[in-house]
């Protein structure tokens, strides 16, 4: 993925987020915690990898189908815009 450098630490930064999320369900089961506490620690970890999909798929659309601040062609850059809300929203 050819991200910036910006872009790049901000991906790396969700994905050891991420992980920090899923070693707490490690350690939830590890100790016997609460079948309550432990859904509600995965339930986390499928949000942040929603996110995180979502971010790589808009960042994708960009880059490799049209960027809507940039596109000269205007249908072309409302289709990649509606696309982007609408993974936005399906993976939420």
């Amino acid at each position: 993925m050819g991200h910036t450098i910006e872009e790049k630490t901000k991906l790396l930064q969700r994905v050891r987020r991420l992980r920090g999320q899923v070693e707490a369900i490690e350690r939830a089961l590890q100790t016997d915690a609460d079948c309550a506490k432990v859904m509600q620690l995965t339930v986390s970890v499928r949000g942040a990898a929603n996110s995180l999909m979502a971010e790589l798929l808009e960042d994708h659309i960009r880059m490799h189908v049209s960027d809507p601040k940039r596109d000269r062609d205007r249908e072309r850059a409302q289709g990649a815009k509606h696309l982007i809300d609408v993974v936005h929203a399906y993976l939420k």
